[in-house]
């Protein structure tokens, strides 16, 4: 799995310097970037303004606070000095996200009001390739960074949007940038980091695309586990999140979890959603441990975990749980969090909890 960190971030700065370089003799302030309303000028300073809040956030460990810094360059000066501006920042936020460990997490307002180093990575990297693109493309030069930047972006804060055949030009669509064959223009849109839901004694970390595909493939998904590695279901579900992605069908919140201890790190199991709530409001979900985490009450911890945030919502009523007749102890995690035998047949019982 090509993790999105700080070699990345500053890939994308230095294709975004090389371009606005070739360019620094133009008047930026007399010209719109792209489409937005801004300046090319403006625009560059507000990249640089991104990139040093981004750093802020992720260094300082905001928890509950988004300072958005504006940094604005002097009337005096240059075109080359606003390119210098992006170089600085970036290093600085390249060096934030570099230093930052793996499970720290820092206040995002958008969606879920967090996000870990390889989040904040991503947004800053869209920020930098996409506001790029709107210079470029309001001084007429051509910009096309690398497909696996894009890809990055795409599978780690874009999970809602289905890939097309070309990461570039699928990015630019889901930004409302450009144009894609088949799909409808995107007037309003929103990236969106994992879900992320606090335990006592765990952690439950939702899967982003890029994750999910490295599990599914025998990877570790960027975790480290308990036993060396997570259990076969776990990858099985991986694979259907995978699935559900490429066809445009993801929802982060009903998406793959995996558990994640907090007294040393470790990825101890995953849980997860079949899809979302059907018409009547009621949900599936299914889990596993690997083998040396089992008879810890783990399972029921997140159970109990997901289902209160779960049915806190208007559109669910239901959390239900098919179990096999045979798997006694997964019938005790269920019973352990509440939930009742509602239904059988000859291999199974359905549990279900209800609001």
């Amino acid at each position: 799995m090509r993790i999105m960190g700080g070699e990345q971030v500053k890939e994308a700065v230095a294709g975004c310097a090389a371009v606005l370089r070739t360019a620094t003799d133009r008047d930026w302030e007399e010209v719109r970037a792209g489409r937005l309303t801004w300046s090319c000028r403006f625009t560059a300073g507000h990249i640089t303004s991104d990139l040093v809040t981004y750093a802020a956030q992720l260094a300082g460990r905001a928890q509950d606070v988004y300072l958005a810094f504006d940094i604005t360059l002097d009337e005096e000066a240059d075109n080359e000095e606003a390119v210098q501006g992006i170089e600085l920042t970036g290093a600085l936020f390249a060096a934030a996200v570099d230093t930052a460990p793996r499970a720290v997490r820092a206040f995002h307002p958008w969606p879920f009001r967090s996000a870990d180093r390889e989040g904040f990575a991503a947004m800053g990297i869209a920020e930098v390739l996409l506001h790029t693109h709107d210079i470029a493309e309001g001084l007429g030069l051509a910009y096309e960074p690398s497909a696996e930047l894009c890809e990055g972006v795409l599978t780690r804060i874009f999970p809602q949007v289905q890939p097309g055949p070309a990461p570039w030009r699928t990015l630019l669509w889901a930004t409302g940038r450009g144009d894609l064959p088949g799909r409808a223009p995107v007037t309003d849109w929103r990236w969106a980091n994992n879900v992320v839901i606090p335990g006592e004694r765990l952690t439950l970390e939702g899967l982003t695309p890029a994750r999910a595909t490295d599990l599914a493939q025998g990877g570790t998904g960027g975790f480290d586990w308990l036993d060396g590695g997570p259990f076969e279901g776990t990858r099985d579900a991986a694979g259907m999140l995978v699935k559900a992605y490429e066809a445009g069908q993801y929802r982060p919140e009903w998406g793959v979890f995996v558990l994640v201890r907090a007294e040393d790190g470790l990825a101890v199991g995953a849980m997860g959603f079949h899809s979302a709530p059907d018409a009547d409001g009621t949900v599936e979900i299914g889990y596993d441990l690997v083998a040396g985490a089992r008879g810890h009450g783990y399972a029921t911890e997140a159970l109990r975990s997901l289902a209160d945030r779960t049915l806190a919502r208007d559109d669910v009523s239901t959390f239900t749980a098919v179990i096999d007749r045979s798997n006694l102890p997964s019938q005790g995690v269920v019973t352990r969090a509440g939930f009742s035998r509602v239904a059988e047949d000859e291999q199974t019982y359905t549990y279900a909890l209800t609001r």
